[in-house]
């Protein structure tokens, strides 16, 4: 579980180092669309937390957080793949939500064998 407690704790960390800074950013013609996606992606670092203070306990949310991780990826990865988004901020944020979303895939396997030994 340790492991776990590891990879939840450095997403919340980096989700958290990542998504600060851009309520203080400027938000563009849609800022409701823009607040509302920093806002949302905030609380989930908090799942995440939550996560690794305590897998076992919330192990069913781990599911829930690589949908969390997929649902920024692959638009960016498509986007990226039709030309309409560059190798940017947004392009690096979405491959690290894809490395995330691997370990997290990790984390939910390493859980089910925590929990067959337990």
């Amino acid at each position: 579980m340790k492991s776990i407690r590891i990879i939840f704790a450095l997403a919340a960390a980096w989700g958290l180092f990542a998504l600060l800074p851009g309520l203080f950013g400027e938000a563009g013609p849609r800022p409701e669309y823009y607040y509302g996606f920093i806002g949302i992606a905030l609380v989930f670092q908090l799942i995440f937390i939550m996560i690794a203070v305590d897998p076992a306990r919330y192990r069913a949310l781990i599911p829930i957080s690589i949908l969390e991780k997929l649902s920024f990826f692959l638009p960016v990865t498509i986007l990226y793949a039709q030309g309409r988004v560059d190798t940017g901020p947004v392009f690096f944020g979405a491959m690290v939500d894809g490395l995330f979303m691997l370990l997290f895939a990790l984390a939910w396997l390493l859980s089910r064998r925590a929990d067959k030994a337990a």
